[in-house]
């Protein structure tokens, strides 16, 4: 696609993706089945977004086909590769929810939902995604990522301590924090959070590594060295990486009653080498478990 400007204009490479798109492409390729519930336009970036979550062998079938047009995201990379946003989200179609598209038996049986980014936020949508995450704490582990967008929601919409009322697993990166709570340390921000009822709650720092925090129980964990491309889509990929390996450690499909710190602090290593191999590539393309890719079939 061009853009106006001189002679030569601005070329747009055009790449999907989006925070739990990112999440279940991720999951899939580390072989986790993964079922994406989500609304995919009918447009020219909805098929691009349908084909890479296919091709990433990730189960589509949940997914509602939404007439209204793709969010799109223009990403500009500083020179170490970090990302800032455009958003043009006005009457897309990922965040607008009605309650009977949002259906448990639409879930079907799983053992973990994990959901944040826009849905979470964004009116008219928001309140029929939260009740579906309340309503299937009953049957899974919940997982949060807010994703924080500060063009798109106000510090107001990311009601963070009641998600975590039926919310296990709060990841979050210190950017999201600094805008949430500014000036409020990440151990002071995990406590609060904690007696708001997340049991495992993961600060991601770029390249300083992550902390992680059970029950109020802290450690640290680093981040791999990697030559830098861009950050897009790193933090959803340390989402996947941590799921993956609570799921693989049967601690998935309740209330985490088994885990410790060392368990999550093993899940946030393999995490964070994840999110380095996503950095290592251009936009959200995290990695294979298995090199050859594997195709989703119908």
């Amino acid at each position: 696609m061009w853009l106006g400007g001189g002679t030569e204009g601005l070329v747009l490479r055009a790449l999907p993706g989006g925070g739990p798109a990112n999440t279940a492409v991720a999951l899939a390729r580390l072989g986790t089945p993964a079922r994406f519930l989500g609304r995919l336009s009918k447009d020219v970036f909805g098929e691009l977004l349908r084909d890479h979550l296919a091709g990433s062998g990730v189960d589509l079938s949940a997914s509602i086909e939404a007439e209204e047009p793709s969010t799109l995201s223009v990403a500009a990379l500083d020179p170490q590769g970090r990302a800032t946003y455009t958003f043009y989200a006005d009457g897309t179609a990922d965040w607008q929810w009605k309650p009977y598209e949002l259906d448990l038996r639409r879930l079907g049986p799983v053992n973990c939902l994990h959901t944040g980014s826009i849905a979470l936020v964004k009116k008219p949508g928001r309140e029929a995604v939260e009740e579906f995450a309340r309503s299937a704490a009953e049957h899974a582990t919940i997982s949060v990522d807010p994703n924080v967008r500060p063009s798109l929601a106000s510090r107001e919409d990311y009601q963070i301590t009641r998600w975590c009322e039926w919310t296990d697993i709060l990841k979050l990166s210190d950017d999201d924090l600094d805008f949430l709570l500014p000036g409020t340390s990440m151990e002071r921000a995990c406590d609060a959070w904690h007696a708001a009822g997340a049991r495992l709650v993961v600060i991601t720092r770029g390249a300083a590594g992550a902390l992680v925090s059970v029950d109020g129980e802290r450690a640290t964990v680093a981040a791999p060295q990697v030559n830098v491309v861009d950050t897009v889509g790193a933090g959803d990929a340390f989402t996947a990486g941590l799921l993956h390996t609570l799921d693989a450690n049967g601690l998935l499909g309740g209330r985490l009653d088994g885990l410790d710190l060392r368990a999550a602090v093993a899940a946030a290593e393999f995490a964070a080498r994840v999110a380095a191999l996503t950095c290592s590539v251009a936009g959200a393309n995290p990695p294979w478990a298995n090199p050859t890719p594997r195709h989703a079939t119908t």
